[in-house]
């Protein structure tokens, strides 16, 4: 399992990163002024998905389990 422990610190380490700048985008987020929102960006509007930190880490995660679950696949005993 020693072979992982690079690969799986660089996971974790991105996933913090994710973390640590979707919280920095909630601190900017614009208060409400006058009892109104602020306008959602169009970016947002279009992608609403793509900005989600939830779904970026499920991704991280995901992409390392199957690099894993490949390398065991394919190398011989």
């Amino acid at each position: 399992m020693e072979i992982w422990t690079i690969p799986f610190s660089i996971v974790v380490i991105i996933i913090c990163m994710i973390g640590f700048l979707s919280v920095r985008k909630w601190n900017k987020a614009d208060r409400v002024v006058h009892g109104q929102d602020s306008a959602i960006p169009e970016a947002i509007e279009d992608h609403p998905f793509t900005v989600n930190p939830i779904l970026w880490v499920i991704l991280v995660a995901t992409l390392f389990t199957g690099i894993v679950i490949f390398y065991y696949a394919t190398s011989s005993y």
